[in-house]
């Protein structure tokens, strides 16, 4: 058997989420659909991780194991043709056996994109909020995040995971005009984790928490210390790091 690692992007706005729900249309279902139709064969697939309703992918990677003797081009070329225009495959490749695409994953980055103004073009991939944000003081918070902490404070209730430890590389705010992105690059993320940072951060950025809020939420264990959750049409995975050094820690 092959094992074959697949890298993507896709527009999340139609997609139920990553995972296959009955009666609902998944990217999961999608790919592996498109992957039966070209192999002849049931094809069950491995993500690094399931993005929920809403969220899109620059850079999500998968993996499944065939007897197709398909060459690799063909697994990029075929699959697109078969998928619908919110789904691409950007780049093939046979891996090891024993290759996992989320175990063998060393860290992710995400970011998350803000507009101070309506948008026209970018709308369905972008927060609006008509309010001056202070970035200086979102950026503050930030570095709270950073190093190895406890974030059961931003995650969603009732997740059932056996821990909520993450390590976080690199947490960073950056402004373009009326945009503002946030990135946030660690080994593991727990559920809505990134848009509640992002949610706690407005409520930073606008001044109604100090930028000290960040660590304390941290400290607090709970939920409900945290801001609300931003919405999920602002959240991109981009990336999906394997057996590279780790990148250094954010000063």
């Amino acid at each position: 058997m092959r094992n074959i690692k697949l890298t993507l992007e896709y527009d999340g706005s139609g997609f139920c989420g990553w995972q296959l729900q009955p009666g609902q249309r998944s990217v999961q279902g999608e790919i592996e659909s498109a992957l039966g139709r070209l192999t002849g064969q049931r094809i069950g697939i491995i993500a690094a991780g399931r993005t929920d309703s809403g969220v899109h992918a620059l850079g999500q990677v998968i993996n499944f194991r065939t007897a197709s003797a398909l060459p690799l081009e063909v697994f990029m070329r075929g699959t697109n043709a078969l998928l619908p225009g919110d789904v691409r495959i950007l780049a093939a490749e046979e891996v090891p056996e024993a290759f996992h695409a989320r175990y063998d994953a060393i860290s992710r980055l995400y970011r998350y994109q803000i507009a101070t103004r309506p948008l026209a073009i970018g709308r369905l991939y972008t927060w609006h909020l008509p309010l001056r944000l202070d970035l200086a003081a979102m950026q503050e918070a930030a570095a709270a995040l950073l190093g190895d902490h406890d974030f059961v404070s931003f995650c969603q209730a009732g997740s059932g995971l056996a821990h909520h430890r993450c390590t976080v590389l690199r947490a960073e705010w950056q402004a373009s005009g009326e945009r503002l992105s946030f990135e946030i690059h660690a080994n593991r993320f727990v559920h809505n984790m990134v848009r509640i940072i992002v949610g706690t951060s407005v409520e930073i950025g606008r001044g109604a928490l100090a930028p000290s809020a960040m660590a304390e939420i941290i400290a607090a264990s709970d939920r409900r210390a945290a801001g609300r959750t931003a919405p999920p049409h602002g959240l991109f995975l981009v990336q999906v790091c394997y057996g590279e050094k780790q990148p250094p820690l954010q000063e």
